[in-house]
């Protein structure tokens, strides 16, 4: 029986240890310094944009698409990004980013369903953040660990993939584009 038992630790640990070490998660900007072009946040999360994308639930399976209009003001290193989405379904929702960019490329980010202050860094073309979010009470109401990463491309379009885990389980992945508004695309 302990020789079972062992088995079972030693293979959740490997388990853990492969989620957390390896994957999307595990992403760190150090990786990505080279890369270019150099996401600006200035220069590239700024005026009015358009978002579109989908969520994919824990099995893969879209299970929303979304459109948002965004608009994007800074004022020295501090932003506040508006933002009014519109879900595939009917519904609606609006957000509020309120961002502070540190001269080391540190990201402060904070929104009303932000649980405490997301963090992040600006290398390469990209910036990774990570944070907490609270899904509305019409979704459970739900606290997430969120993880963002933001890939800015040669064209000025951001690609944008997030993972939301609850108990260390991914329960849903985002995956959008942003660019700016009235940008052509094919």
């Amino acid at each position: 029986m302990t020789a079972f038992i062992l088995g079972i630790v030693i293979g959740l640990l490997l388990i853990w240890a492969m989620r957390h070490l390896t994957g999307f998660t595990s992403q760190k900007p150090d990786e990505y310094v080279g890369n270019e072009p150099i996401f600006d946040l200035h220069r590239h999360l700024t005026g009015e944009l358009l978002c579109e994308g989908m969520i994919f639930g824990p099995t893969g399976r879209v299970t929303s698409r979304f459109r948002a209009t965004m608009k994007m003001q800074w004022e020295g290193p501090r932003g506040t990004m508006e933002e009014h989405f519109f879900y595939d379904d009917g519904s609606t929702q609006d957000r509020e980013w309120r961002l502070t960019l540190a001269d080391d490329g540190t990201v402060r980010a904070e929104a009303d369903d932000v649980v405490g202050t997301g963090r992040g860094s600006l290398a390469g073309n990209t910036l990774g953040l990570r944070y907490r979010i609270r899904l509305p009470e019409s979704n459970g109401g739900h606290v997430l660990d969120a993880v963002d990463w933001m890939y800015v491309q040669p064209d000025g379009v951001i690609l944008n993939r997030s993972q939301f885990r609850k108990f260390g389980i991914k329960v849903a992945e985002l995956f959008c584009t942003i660019r700016p508004m009235g940008a052509q695309h094919a």
